[in-house]
């Protein structure tokens, strides 16, 4: 009986990966590429995508699925996936969601994590969903080049949460699934921040002046054509920043803590690690 990692290539799958060679779990990492997974003890490596149907997924006791890139037809893949592992008999899924997701969600990302996790609710698998906030580990990327951080956020706050936090929080699930089974936990860091505290503490910690500047919707929108995304991908971009705004992502939760053993990290200690 197997525990399935996915997204081991990526930032959040491959830190679950590695938490989970370090205790001495063997693991099989579920990659689209071999070539780029990571090189970790105890790890076996099967290429698959999530629209494939994956032999490794057989009687696998334990899933993680962490969610596929951002494509416009992300959900159709998800639903695929959790198909695959219903038809496989897995004994448990657990899922990598959004924060706030609702099929009403001012960010529209956030609603295809609620078709997913409605599709895996059909499905009749045992399930654990963890809603991760905005990624503080992101924060700093939302600044530009010239030290502004623009969007149409207000002053709205994010309870931004760690990366490791969420790794650590995720280890603790696939160690004992059937004592999470049908359990939805929202991942946030231990404060909420308006964009101009986060530019201000993104500042004091890398010596840089960062500051906000609060765009309406429609500069937000002029201020992205340039790039030539597609259009679902803009109003990801930019309902981002209004579902701050709305304060769809400001509540702190105690879910780090209860599943981690440790509090959240805050976007200080983060960066303060880094430097």
């Amino acid at each position: 009986m197997t525990l399935v990692v996915t997204g081991a290539t990526g930032q959040l799958g491959g830190r679950v990966a590695a938490r989970l060679a370090a205790a001495g779990r063997p693991q099989t990492l579920l990659v689209r590429d071999p070539s780029r997974a990571p090189d970790l003890p105890g790890a076996t490596v099967v290429r698959g995508a999530y629209g494939d149907r994956v032999a490794a997924l057989e009687g696998a006791r334990t899933v993680l699925m962490v969610s596929a890139s951002e494509t416009p037809d992300r959900v159709d893949l998800h639903r695929a996936f959790v198909d695959a592992a219903a038809d496989a008999g897995i004994g448990h899924l657990v899922y990598v969601s959004f924060y706030g997701a609702a099929p009403d969600a001012t960010f529209t990302l956030a609603r295809d994590h609620w078709a997913t996790e409605e599709h895996i609710r059909a499905s009749g698998l045992p399930f654990t969903v963890l809603r991760d906030n905005l990624y503080a580990d992101f924060l700093p990327a939302m600044v530009g080049p010239d030290g502004v951080i623009r969007g149409p956020a207000g002053d709205g706050r994010v309870a931004a949460v760690a990366r490791d936090d969420i790794a650590d929080a995720a280890v603790a699930v696939l160690g004992s699934p059937a004592d999470h089974a049908g359990a939805v936990y929202s991942l946030t860091g231990p404060q909420a921040l308006t964009l101009s505290e986060a530019a201000a503490v993104i500042s004091a910690a890398t010596g840089r002046t960062v500051t906000y500047h609060p765009e309406t919707v429609e500069e937000a929108y002029r201020s992205r054509a340039s790039y030539g995304a597609p259009g679902w991908q803009v109003d990801a971009w930019v309902s981002t920043y209004t579902a701050i705004a709305a304060g769809e992502l400001a509540t702190v939760t105690g879910d780090v803590e209860r599943l981690s053993g440790h509090p959240a990290t805050s976007l200080a200690e983060l960066l303060g690690g880094v430097s």
